[in-house]
């Protein structure tokens, strides 16, 4: 199992109320699932977002990666977490305005001490996968939102981490957009990766293969998405 949460409770002290983000939480997610976690604002998606990616720890409860417990782990050994094993994709780029598409991509990978010339490699790989072979050398305000955005995922992949973990990824792009990104994350699926989406929107939600439904900070459904919506891979253009 790659993720495996039992009684999962996340408390946050606003003033003098204390605010119950996540209330018993229950979630095994395997190797190669294609996840969407979905619920209203204050459902607490968000909440559990940041605890699978490790920005996050449960007020009490188990988190279990690859069989290990993430609440006994150190922050140096935390911060190695979220840069090996997750991928983060957001729905903002977060990318640098100053630098290429190649060395956005490369950031993991600098962190990580590898050195330039297998960065390069690792990072050409990755823009290629994502159909931006021929826009390396282009910085941010050169690319539409939907490259920007494929940039992002290329990022997410260079560390060839066992999880992708996007948060409202089409939140910031028109549907056409949205629709080349979806088969983007299509294709990193068929490609043997986890792909968790946390989203609001069910359209979004209809092209994972398995659904969490969130609400008052609790899992209200889980079900295998027995018709989901498949886009073609190749309608992410290069």
């Amino acid at each position: 199992m790659l993720i495996s949460i039992r009684d999962l409770h996340r408390n946050y002290q606003v003033g003098d109320q204390e605010v119950r983000a996540l209330d018993g939480v229950d979630l095994d997610i395997d190797t190669n699932e294609y996840v969407a976690i979905m619920g209203p604002s204050g459902s607490g998606k968000s909440t559990l977002m940041n605890i699978l990616g490790c920005l996050d720890t449960p007020s009490r409860g188990s988190y279990r990666l690859k069989e290990v417990e993430i609440a006994k782990l150190s922050d140096d050994e935390l911060a190695r977490i979220r840069n090996q094993e997750i991928g983060f994709v957001f729905q903002t780029f977060n990318l640098l305005a100053r630098a290429d598409a190649l060395h956005n991509v490369e950031l993991p990978l600098v962190y990580a001490g590898m050195k330039h010339e297998e960065r390069r490699v690792r990072a050409r790989e990755a823009l290629n996968a994502v159909g931006l072979g021929d826009r390396m050398k282009h910085k941010p305000n050169e690319l539409s939102g939907g490259q920007r955005q494929r940039v992002a995922i290329a990022r997410a992949l260079v560390n060839r981490p066992s999880i992708i973990l996007a948060d409202e990824p089409t939140g910031n792009l028109d549907s056409r957009t949205g629709e080349e990104i979806m088969a983007a994350f299509e294709r990193i699926w068929q490609l043997g990766n986890t792909v968790i989406l946390v989203t609001h929107e069910p359209d979004i939600a209809e092209h994972a293969r398995r659904v969490v439904r969130m609400k008052d900070g609790r899992i209200e459904s889980d079900h295998v998405n027995e018709h989901p919506r498949v886009v073609d891979t190749a309608a992410a253009p290069a």
